[in-house]
Order: C-alpha cells, then structure tokens, then sequence
C-alpha cells in the first residue's frame, strides 16, 4: 500500500504532507470542494473526479471526509495544515462568503 499525501488529526483537521500531491477535499454532496496544494487553499471550481484513480492522474488525492478512514461523517468545521506552514479553517457554514476560507494560525511549525 502506497503512503497517503495526508495525515488524519484527531477529529477535524488534516495535515497536507507531499507537495506532489493536492488534496481534494469533499464534505458531502451539496458542500463545494476545497483544494489544497503545497501554496495554499482556495475553493475548488474544476470538474471533481469520479474516482481516487482519475484523481491520481490529475496529482492529486480525493479526500471524502464522509469515509470511514477520514472523519466518517460531514463536518461544519474542518482544519488543513498546509505545507507553506499554516493552518487554514473551512466554515462550510459559510460557503459562499470571505469566511468560508481562513488562516486560523501561521506559522505552525
């Protein structure tokens, strides 16, 4: 089994840790995806992939936080540690808006 481009932290964050690889993150059906990549994190508005493998041909890793693996359900709340060295919060309660993405802290590390 390969390694995954992620780590799972406790019950709501997700640390980024293979600049090769973004992360598509999905909360759910009608929340929008997130992508993070080794710069930052931003809303995602390209076509979601339909599978992990045709993910893996676009570099990067389909994150479904409704997965057992993952969180196993869909949060309001999500923290990404990202590889430039913060700490980013999506607020899916407030998709749509300035807050919907925030760096909660920089400079983690």
């Amino acid at each position: 089994m390969t390694e995954k481009p992620y780590l799972v932290s406790g019950r709501n964050t997700l640390i980024h840790k293979i600049r090769k690889f973004d992360l598509l993150i999905l909360n759910g059906n009608d929340d929008p995806a997130v992508v993070v990549n080794y710069k930052g994190i931003k809303e995602y508005s390209g076509k979601i992939p339909e599978n992990k493998r045709e993910a893996k041909m676009m570099d990067m890793e389909l994150v479904d936080v409704t997965a057992s693996d993952v969180f196993g359900d869909e949060k309001t709340l999500i923290f990404v540690q990202t590889l430039n060295g913060k700490e980013y919060k999506i607020d899916y309660s407030k998709a749509g808006t300035s807050m919907f993405i925030r760096v909660h802290q920089d400079s983690i590390f």
